[in-house]
């Protein structure tokens, strides 16, 4: 994707949604869109690829606040063309500097490095757009290769694999470097030339009066060097659509909705030019015990009424064995326990911690001698507790009679 892209392209008319739109219904919108068009659901569906292609491209700048924010201020900064070359004065609408945006953005990508996810294409933002392009007069700009658009991916773990970490396999449908050619885009037994035009730059500049403009080369597009006879399996490219297989490293206490970022794993660029990035994005399962707050872990126990009475020393699972939980007595329902230390592992810190909630299970039916035992009990009830008891139920009913 070139900053070009930014200019032409609608990506909240790609995902079919308003410019409010919140990051849920972004995401709600990309799923829908990215399970009707997947390739695997649509093979050799060349429309549904390239559909899939835009909508994963243009969630990779929405869902991204600091990237959306960008996009917004860029199509309201240009996209109406006020700095577009007056035809008819050779200006920028007023006599300006004379440039045409399109020209300037044509077949640019970022340089090397820039950014950590499609649409990252300005670096610092719009300043640096025009320092990549303004020098100095007698400054050269520097060639800089058509770098590979960014790739999404997404990767189910179960509960326990994103607490604790692991390794697992990953396989994509997606643009890979040409193995006859081995991403130059020439025919095997020839070599790209370097263009004549630009030297190899890859740039060609222009002097502007005090400015020096600096344009991506016409006849290399930008990539300084020309392919006379194109490799036959990419046509020139080289890259093409193949399914690759790669190991990912999964950090300990990953959550739910997290991205991965693997640096150079994305499509490789135009003609040897650099690789994009891959984004894993994690999906994690439920757990059929614990559920998860931050770094926190919870569960419920479920403790008999003698146990939350007396009081009890009871046995409490955990992802890696089992505490004791001392229940102190008169214990009531909803109390939370904390066990330190037995939650989710941080990265340069302390591990959170277990919260145990207690449940007192009331049974629903007796023994007749659980019933007389408990008749028993209930006999040597302090007479100010049962008292408090009778008051509470006369208040009730009260209270119902006046409804």
């Amino acid at each position: 994707m070139s900053s070009k892209d930014w200019l032409e392209k609608d990506y909240y008319k790609v995902l079919g949604i308003g410019r409010s739109a919140s990051t849920d219904e972004i995401k709600k919108a990309y799923r829908k869109l990215a399970r009707e068009s997947h390739p695997d659901h649509n093979p050799g569906d060349k429309a549904a690829e390239a559909k899939f292609k835009d909508v994963s491209e243009a969630n990779a700048v929405l869902s991204d606040p600091a990237k959306r924010k960008e996009y917004d201020e860029t199509r309201a900064l240009f996209g109406s063309g006020a700095f577009r070359r007056n035809p008819r004065t050779g200006g920028g609408g007023g006599g300006g500097v004379p440039f045409d945006l399109g020209d300037l953005f044509a077949n640019r990508g970022p340089a090397p490095g820039a950014g950590t996810a499609a649409g990252g294409r300005f670096g610092g933002g719009i300043s640096d757009l025009f320092s990549s392009f303004f020098q100095a007069g007698g400054q050269q700009a520097d060639g800089r290769r058509n770098r590979g658009r960014d790739v999404e991916a997404e990767l189910t773990l179960d509960f326990v694999e994103a607490v604790q970490g692991t390794t697992l396999p990953l396989t994509i449908r997606a643009p890979g470097q040409c193995e006859v050619c081995k991403g130059s885009g020439a025919k095997p037994g020839t070599e790209p030339r370097t263009c004549p035009t630009c030297k190899g730059v890859g740039l060609v500049t222009s002097n502007q009066g005090a400015f020096q403009l600096a344009d991506p080369c016409r006849d290399c597009q930008g990539v300084g060097t020309i392919v006379d006879e194109k490799c036959p399996e990419c046509r020139g490219s080289g890259a093409v659509s193949k399914v690759r297989t790669m190991t990912v490293r999964i950090p300990m206490g990953v959550a739910d909705g997290q991205r991965i970022r693997l640096a150079g794993k994305g499509e490789p660029g135009e003609r040897g030019g650099p690789p994009g990035d891959l984004h894993v994005l994690i999906r994690v399962k439920q757990h059929d015990l614990f559920t998860r707050t931050g770094h926190d872990l919870a569960l419920t126990l479920p403790v008999t009424f003698v146990e939350a009475t007396m009081g009890a020393d009871l046995t409490v699972p955990t992802l890696d064995g089992q505490v004791t939980v001392r229940v102190p007595p008169g214990t009531p329902t909803g109390r939370v326990l904390r066990v330190r230390g037995r939650g989710v592992p941080r990265r340069g810190g302390a591990p959170g911690d277990l919260l145990v909630t207690i449940e007192v299970e009331v049974p629903k039916e007796l023994s007749p001698e659980a019933r007389k035992a408990l008749e028993e009990f209930a006999a040597h009830i302090p007479r100010a507790s049962r008292d408090r008891i009778d008051a509470e139920l006369r208040r009730a009913a009260g209270r119902r009679s006046t409804q």
